[in-house]
């Protein structure tokens, strides 16, 4: 019997292999983001992991303003191509110059010893 990963866990493990992954329903061929059992709005549990293209639009952005402007950082809510929509920093631009509708792609880095997806301008 073969021990299936919690779906983030799974997600995580990918990224850990450095494969951004999201889900896609068999059935409808809708893409879903969080990982989750099933595809919010159908119910189907017939989701199986694919690569994502990683290409993704700028859809909102907030500057975290710290004491130290070095210390400064976005969050951004990112459109996927695929459609679903997540929320990530973009790097590799000063916190400024991210914009709504900027063309992003991802980029997995290690931060803390630990796997995390954030974008940088296409």
């Amino acid at each position: 019997m073969t021990h299936m990963l919690q779906p983030e866990a799974e997600w995580r493990a990918h990224l850990a292999e450095g494969r951004f992954m999201i889900q896609r329903s068999q059935s409808t061929g809708g893409h879903v983001f969080y990982p989750r059992v099933a595809e919010p709005g159908t119910g189907a549990e017939d989701l199986e992991w694919v690569s994502a293209s990683g290409a993704g639009t700028v859809h909102a952005v907030t500057v975290v303003r710290k004491k130290d402007p070095a210390d400064s950082y976005n969050v951004v809510l990112v459109d996927l191509a695929e459609g679903p929509r997540l929320m990530s920093r973009v790097d590799g631009v000063p916190v400024d110059a991210v914009q709504i509708g900027m063309a992003v792609r991802a980029s997995i880095i290690v931060e803390g010893d630990k796997p995390l997806l954030v974008f940088v301008p296409a």
